[in-house]
């Protein structure tokens, strides 16, 4: 599947979007159950998830399936993204989808990355409604991969996906040490303030096992654990396909649901037991957005040397400022700095060409 057909797969039909699984699916209603994404929403903006199973139906998770999930799915592909740039490729082994849900995380990934060297694919939920749903999507979807419920021994690749807000601290402990058994794992969380700084103490407690791919640009202790920077985190922002917006069933939903279409925070952490290609010095993770004044804008970025800010003149880069305003600002810039002066920003895209991890021996 080539790129733009994977960044606008949630702006086809409706009918495409679900795709229900084959294995005796329900008749699917003409839109998604409203009232039922109403309940499911009411339970993750109060973070009642961790109280118990919130999917009551087969209908729920269609629902869930062609929006929540779709937006979801959208994060994914911005974090899959930013790794494809960076040169990374799946490892060999099986995918655990963790935390699965309706199973868009592996989709997602399957899609960016396709099934070759994947020799089975795993979904695991505490609902086994959501897993049976998970994998018959997914058997519908991808004919001739191994489907199956559980989690095998030892996982290629771990994917986990919006589940910290309902993890207890036991449950979380018990998850990292099934995690450490990986080769890879790529988390992906809501851009809130609380569920990064949770990730960052996730980061620090598999720093020692795994190598430290993105966003990460080193592998130290992060940044933002420094004094003085309580009140930041890492979270940036991923683009909805274009097509969605003068789509009626996304303005439908949007409307009905108040969600905004065009906001997608996100958090995520992406290791591997393989190392990561190296990076040219001066290479920065941009956190956020900038600030942008009349004469200057302000990025908060993170680098080996810490996370700190980086002041761009107006007058010095006009155009580069322009588009830095109109929030064209690459997450990922190589910077030629000045005691904080931003004197030369490259996409590191540009600065470099992408080199696949080395496996390990």
């Amino acid at each position: 599947m080539d790129q733009d057909k994977r960044r606008n797969r949630a702006a086809a039909p409706l009918s495409e979007r679900r795709a229900l699984p084959t294995e005796q699916p329900p008749s699917p209603p003409a839109e998604p159950d409203a009232a039922a994404l109403a309940r499911l929403r009411a339970v993750f903006l109060e973070g009642r998830g961790a109280d118990r199973d919130y999917w009551e139906t087969e209908a729920d998770l269609a629902a869930y399936d062609a929006t929540f999930a779709q937006r979801i799915g959208w994060k994914w592909d911005h974090v899959l993204g930013e790794l494809e740039h960076r040169g990374w490729r799946l490892p060999p082994g099986p995918v655990l989808d963790w935390g699965c849900g309706s199973g868009v995380a592996a989709r997602a990934v399957l899609d960016w990355f396709g099934t070759g060297g994947v020799n089975g694919l795993y979904y695991w939920d505490r609902s086994p409604l959501a897993r049976r749903f998970a994998v018959a999507r997914a058997r519908h979807k991808y004919p001739g991969l191994t489907v199956l419920e559980g989690w095998p021994p030892e996982p290629g690749l771990a994917l986990v996906s919006h589940v910290l807000t309902e993890l207890r601290p036991a449950d979380l402990e018990a998850l990292l040490a099934g995690l450490a058994r990986a080769m890879a794992v790529i988390w992906v969380e809501p851009g809130t303030y609380e569920v990064s700084r949770a990730l960052i103490r996730v980061r620090e407690g598999l720093r020692g096992v795994f190598h430290l791919v993105a966003p990460c640009p080193h592998a130290e202790v992060c940044g933002l654990l420094a004094p003085g920077l309580e009140t930041h985190w890492c979270h940036h922002f991923a683009a909805p396909p274009p097509g969605v917006f003068g789509d009626p069933f996304w303005g439908r939903f949007a409307r009905d649901l108040g969600v905004d279409l065009r906001s997608l925070p996100v958090s995520y952490l992406v290791l591997d037991r393989r190392p990561p290609a190296p990076l040219p010095p001066g290479t920065v993770r941009v956190l956020g957005r900038p600030r942008v004044y009349k004469a200057h804008a302000l990025a908060l970025a993170c680098s080996a040397a810490g996370v700190a800010e980086g002041e761009l003149h107006r007058r010095e880069h006009p155009a580069l400022f322009r588009r830095w305003a109109a929030g064209d600002c690459p997450g990922w810039q190589v910077w030629e700095q000045q005691a904080g002066r931003i004197l030369r920003a490259t996409p590191l895209s540009a600065a470099t060409p992408p080199t696949a991890p080395a496996t390990p021996t």
